[in-house]
């Protein structure tokens, strides 16, 4: 039996696959493995960017595993560090994920891409947020989707459940390109490998920045970062990388980048 979340690592990118038969369906077992990978992810010092893709090309993932909750898996059960998916909760991800969505991203599989900073998707894919018909309601998709997609589109989506073709997703902006499914994956290795070529310290206080920001005014937010109050400005700002940066500029000459 294969394992249900397997890696692959190739420099500083770390390739996140799951493979859950038949539909890529989330438990809360496979919910919590997720989390520990990528808290792993997170914490690796040696890793920069990772891409989180599942088997198969009919379905990204269908979400929640509703048969496993009608056996016994609590709605409000252990999901793991993390929350569900192991991604939307995690505290200080502040390393760029990507999704790479080959097929239908249904409810939570849809909340598990917009967790994710960059979405690129096959030709094919389908997202829709069901959870109306059964009578529940889509979490993160609820605090997230209005944010990223204008208020009457997202509350379409939300209270019809209807279904959203990727090009659709594209014109909203929550999908950054539509490729064909023999060229996806290759673009996103593209693009993976780009972030990892890229200043790490950066790219983590944007990702705090963009995150925290969120909660507080704009001259709030400018304050904090000229006056060095986030974590991952302050690091940036005092790194080797800030001043190499300003020397690779004045030396006509590209940077490299350490991470300290």
């Amino acid at each position: 039996m294969p394992e249900i979340i397997t890696t692959r690592r190739e420099g500083t990118v770390l390739e996140v696959t799951l493979d859950r038969p038949k539909a890529n369906a989330i438990d809360l077992a496979t919910s919590r493995l997720m989390g520990e990978t990528f808290r792993a992810f997170r914490d690796d010092p040696e890793l920069r960017v990772a891409i989180v893709r599942t088997a198969g090309e009919k379905f990204f993932s269908a979400g929640w595993d509703l048969k496993a909750a009608a056996a016994g898996d609590a709605v409000d059960g252990d999901y793991g560090v993390g929350g569900f998916g192991g991604l939307q909760e995690l505290r200080d991800m502040n390393k760029p994920v990507i999704a790479c969505v080959n097929g239908m991203a249904v409810g939570g599989g849809f909340e598990l891409a917009l967790s994710c900073d960059l979405i690129y998707a096959a030709e094919h894919s389908r997202f829709a947020l069901p959870e109306i018909r059964a009578g529940t309601l889509a979490d993160a998709a609820t605090v997230k989707l209005p944010k990223r997609i204008p208020y009457h589109v997202a509350m379409d989506l939300l209270l019809t459940g209807r279904w959203m073709d990727v090009a659709e997703a594209h014109r909203w902006g929550l999908v950054n390109e539509v490729l064909p499914k023999e060229q996806l994956e290759a673009r996103v290795w593209e693009v993976a490998r780009l972030l990892a070529s890229g200043p790490p310290l950066v790219f983590a206080a944007i990702k705090e920045v963009a995150r925290e920001a969120e909660a507080m005014t704009f001259q709030d937010a400018m304050n904090w970062i000229t006056k060095r109050k986030f974590r991952t400005v302050d690091e940036l700002y005092a790194s080797e990388d800030n001043q190499e940066g300003f020397r690779a500029f004045a030396e006509k000459r590209d940077p490299v980048w350490k991470g300290r």
